[in-house]
């Protein structure tokens, strides 16, 4: 009876140990499990396809110590950016996520197919993929930065200008770009555009107050006259420009 009873205690504190594991690295159905995790080198030949969205749930900082090629950044520690920034990730588009050891972004993996999109996780995250020799991008800590005397003097006395703050990894900032390129080609000699990248020129967005990209501003002979962050209208950027579309 000791023997039984010892191997069935044995048996449980096995068990509780294996769920703490997988509690670390949250819950999975054995299907995601086979389907949705990939090591490095499945993740890097999977998002070399086209029509896919990579997206690195890390911070800021970590993002600019060196991210994924054509990654979007929605960081999953601060909630109110992710949820912001992820609504403008197309769901007929497989999403492919990642972090620093894999943990955050399989939470964040499982949060978005509850909201219904198909997602894959980098196994290991950015710790795995480096141990590959994988490559890099956007390192952006020698970056020179903008003044804002520098900047003032991009704007002309005597025109009506867009200014354009946005970061390559914003979701956002992806969507509204065919919005602006539309806007160009419509009414190309009626106003310029001034493009800035806020995800490296941090001086100048804390000189603006740019508290989210992407932001607009539209100054007319020199003068800020209007201004506003997030998805605007093709509609309401015309109207702020005085434009009339034909």
């Amino acid at each position: 009876m000791k023997k039984i009873y010892s191997g069935l205690l044995m048996f449980i504190l096995s068990s509780s140990i294996i769920a703490c594991s997988n509690d670390n690295n949250t819950k999975l159905t054995d299907e995601e499990s086979d389907t949705t995790i990939l090591s490095a080198k499945e993740f890097q030949k999977e998002i070399a396809k086209a029509d896919v969205q990579i997206l690195d749930v890390r911070t800021m900082q970590e993002y600019q110590s060196g991210h994924i090629k054509n990654a979007l950044l929605a960081d999953w520690t601060n909630m109110d950016e992710f949820v912001y920034r992820t609504q403008s990730l197309d769901k007929s588009k497989p999403v492919y996520t990642y972090c620093l050891s894999g943990a955050r972004s399989a939470r964040a993996a499982q949060w978005l197919r509850e909201k219904g999109f198909k997602v894959y996780n980098l196994a290991g995250g950015i710790a795995a993929w480096n141990r590959e020799g994988l490559p890099l991008d956007g390192v952006t800590n020698d970056v020179k930065q903008i003044s804002l005397k520098e900047y003032q003097s991009l704007i002309p006395a005597n025109k009506t200008v867009l200014v354009d703050i946005s970061a390559t990894w914003c979701p956002p900032c992806k969507k509204m770009e065919p919005v602006i390129d539309s806007l160009k080609k419509m009414q190309a000699n009626n106003f310029s555009v001034i493009k800035i990248d806020g995800g490296e020129q941090n001086n100048i967005v804390r000189s603006l107050n740019v508290t989210a990209f992407p932001t607009f501003i539209v100054y007319k002979n020199g003068k800020e006259i209007w201004k506003k962050d997030g998805i605007v209208s093709i509609a309401e950027l015309s109207s702020e420009l005085n434009l009339h579309q034909n």
